[in-house]
């Protein structure tokens, strides 16, 4: 049924993906977000996978080629962690990522960007980086990042394709728009490098609050709202004069 449902959805809402080369002429940042333990690896917490999931996989397989191609060149990355106080709760989804354990960590393949010059970490208490990024002064660690670095280019990766990743898409856009982004002037957001999560309707409606979360068609949505905002949604991307690719 979800099959039949999501090849309907993709009748209708057709997505329009392209290539995407990154010239070492043009800065380019990458933005990783939430490729930690809480939401992808299995059994870490409640909202992690139960059991490994193939489109999780790739996400963190393909964030990972490009991070160690972004750290060659010493490109900037900036990865943004979920991290929440004991006590902070996000209706309707239960406690996750709570700051200080291993759930707001970044996966095992990822974690030694820590220690790269070029990488800047960032965690947040909220779906969305942008915002995420605040400080209690009013200024914005992301946008100073953006300005600092003179990003052109934003390539985006990482979980979940349809709230977290679509969330900081939809408000950096706006921003952009808005012109607190000067030098900016694409988002490309990488469909082979980015995952949601999977809450079938036989689960959800067993549980208060739940709703349905088939994956393959809330990671076309979220590909097709964050499309419909504005960005570029790459399924191939090459960096640099030595075309290093990544692709599905």
């Amino acid at each position: 049924m979800v099959s039949k449902t999501v090849d309907l959805l993709k009748k209708e809402l057709p997505l329009e993906q392209e290539s995407v080369e990154l010239c070492d002429d043009v800065v380019t940042g990458l933005v990783l977000v939430d490729i930690i333990n809480g939401f992808c690896t299995v059994g870490a917490g409640n909202l992690a996978p139960l059991e490994p999931n193939q489109q999780i996989s790739g996400m963190i397989d393909e964030s990972a080629k490009l991070a160690r191609v972004f750290c060659e060149k010493k490109w900037p990355i900036m990865a943004f962690l979920d991290s929440h106080r004991p006590d902070q709760h996000e209706h309707p989804y239960p406690s996750h990522c709570v700051a200080g354990t291993d759930e707001s960590n970044l996966v095992p393949d990822l974690q030694w960007i820590e220690k790269e010059a070029n990488v800047t970490i960032r965690r947040k208490d909220c779906y969305d980086g942008y915002i995420g990024s605040i400080e209690r002064d009013g200024s914005n660690v992301f946008v100073d990042w953006v300005n600092t670095n003179k990003i052109k280019v934003l390539l985006v990766v990482g979980i979940c394709t349809d709230i977290c990743v679509l969330d900081f898409v939809c408000s950096t856009l706006s921003a952009k728009n808005r012109g607190f982004l000067g030098p900016l002037e694409d988002v490309v957001v990488y469909s082979c490098g980015c995952a949601t999560f999977d809450f079938p309707d036989h689960i959800a409606r067993n549980i208060k609050d739940s709703i349905a979360h088939p994956q393959e068609l809330m990671h076309h949505v979220g590909l097709y709202m964050a499309k419909g905002r504005g960005a570029k949604i790459a399924r191939k991307v090459s960096v640099g004069s030595m075309h290093e690719a990544a692709g599905c």
